[in-house]
Formats: C-alpha cells, structure tokens, sequence
C-alpha cells in the first residue's frame, strides 16, 4: 500500500488550477491556428486572432483566460493500492481549489441553494468530483474549469434505438444550432453515448479531456465523430457566431453498453477557452 498525504493533493489541486485558467494547452493552440488557417471568413479569421492574442496574454501576465473561471470539476483516479493519509481526499481537493481561486484571483462563481437565495459560496468550493477506482498506487488528478454559458447549453436525449447512428448525429447538430453563440465557439463537442442518463453525461464531459481532434480509438466512433464535425461546420455559426466555417475543433465521443430499449446521448460542449491540467501522484 502506497501513501499518498492529502497535503500533496491539495498542493496539486491549487496549481492545476492556476494553471488551467492562465495557459491554454499546446493541442488547444494549434486546433485554433489551424481554424485560423482554414476559416473563410474574415470576421472569423478576426475573432481566432483575438483569441490566440488573448492566449498570450493571459499566459504572459498570468491572469485568467476568461473571466468566466468555471465551475471546479476534478477528475480523480485513485490506484486501489493507494491510500490517502493525514486527511480526507475530497476535503484536500477542496482546500486546493479554495486556494487556487483566492491565490490565483480567479472568479468565484458557485452558490448554495441554487433555487432560492444563490448565495456565493465566497471559494468557488464544493467542487464537482469524479472518482474512479483503478490499478496501481497511484492518483491520477485532472482539473476542468467549466464555464457556465457553455455549460447551460449541455443535452441529454433518451432516443430509442430505432434512431440509430442518424438520430445520434440529428441530435448532437441540433444541439450545437440551438446554442449558435451562446458558447462562445469555436469550440469542443463532448459526446457520450449509452449506459444511462447519468452515464451518459458523465461520458459527455469525461470527452472533453481529450488531446484536441485525436479521434477516438473506436473506429466506428471516430467515423461518427468525423461526420457530427463535418455537419456542425456546415451549420455556418463560425467563430462567436459571426458566421463562418469553424464552429467547432473537434468532436470527441465515448461510449458505454446500454439496455436494450435505451439510446441514451448526451452533449456537453466546451468553449474556446477549453482549460484543463493533469498530474499523476
């Protein structure tokens, strides 16, 4: 059995975190240089050139991306011959990002009681955590600062399965057309597929941590991908809905084995400013 302290978690946390929301990643950058070199349009070029010029910005002067810095979902896999001392797991995640957003100046944007008083939590705390048992005797952490306008535009569709791979398409294009500017695209489309409703949007987002346009392992999975892209650049939205070629970078799907009645699929789509950070333990 491997100790892990749950300072060293926290620690990880409230870096991965700064990071994630002063640096776009390297896959990010170059998907948007190439929607730069491929965008027809000139108030698209614009906009990517924006962006990029942001990018740079951000990283230089070490201040956010956007100031949207999301909602704090983490991402944990947890080597059954891991153990974790000297505090609680899901505690430590938490006092990292209460850190990493009062250090980092980063925006606080969670509530309690989200139907009644809405009142800001003042750390961006609890974060939303999903745990994964696997082999070794390691911790596998990954951060995703979630922005809320793309976030609001997630879908989750109980299909039958008479819809097959087309309604699966019809659906996820659709999605991407309702939400035209709203997430700020170019962006990333987080498809899940299968299992049940939960699994399905656990999938969606599980998606977007992904090298940008690595399409999946899955062959037929990477042709769906394929296609859903070609449609959604069709639909015209372009970069922040100015119109144009490049609506979205990619399309990553994952899916999971469902009930014979169910075609579960879900959507989360992730804006330009597409930020997240890893690191094993």
């Amino acid at each position: 059995m491997r100790e892990i302290k749950a300072g060293a978690v926290t620690e990880a946390v409230a870096r991965l975190f700064k990071q994630a929301n002063y640096e776009l990643g390297e896959d990010v950058l170059a998907a948007l240089k190439k929607a730069r070199r491929e965008e027809e349009s000139p108030s698209g070029r614009e906009v990517i050139d924006t962006i990029l010029q942001n990018a740079g910005i951000a990283l230089n002067e070490r201040i956010p991306l956007c100031q949207d810095c999301g909602v704090a979902v983490v991402f944990l896999e947890l080597g059954q011959d891991a153990h974790i001392v000297d505090g609680d797991l899901y505690t430590a995640v938490n006092e990292g990002v209460r850190q990493a957003y009062d250090e980092g100046y980063l925006r606080k944007s969670i509530v309690t009681r989200p139907f009644s008083e809405r009142t800001n939590t003042g750390d961006n705390t609890p974060a939303v955590i999903h745990t994964d048992i696997v082999p070794g005797d390691k911790l596998k952490i990954t951060v995703l600062p979630k922005g809320g306008g793309a976030e609001n535009m997630a879908k989750l569709g109980m299909l039958l399965p008479s819809d097959e791979r087309r309604g699966v398409v019809e659906f996820v294009v659709n999605a991407v057309d309702e939400a035209w500017s709203k997430t700020c695209p170019p962006i990333i489309i987080g498809v899940g597929i299968g299992g049940t409703a939960e699994k399905a949007m656990a999938l969606s987002k599980h998606a977007l941590l992904r090298k940008v346009g690595e399409p999946s392992p899955d062959a037929e999975v990477a042709d769906l991908e394929r296609e859903i892209l070609e449609k959604v650049n069709n639909l015209g939205i372009g970069p922040m809905g100015y119109g144009g070629r490049i609506t979205a970078l990619a399309v990553h799907a994952e899916s999971f084995p469902t009930h014979i009645t169910s075609l579960p699929v879900a959507v989360n789509l992730q804006c330009h400013s597409a930020r997240h950070r890893e690191i094993v333990l």
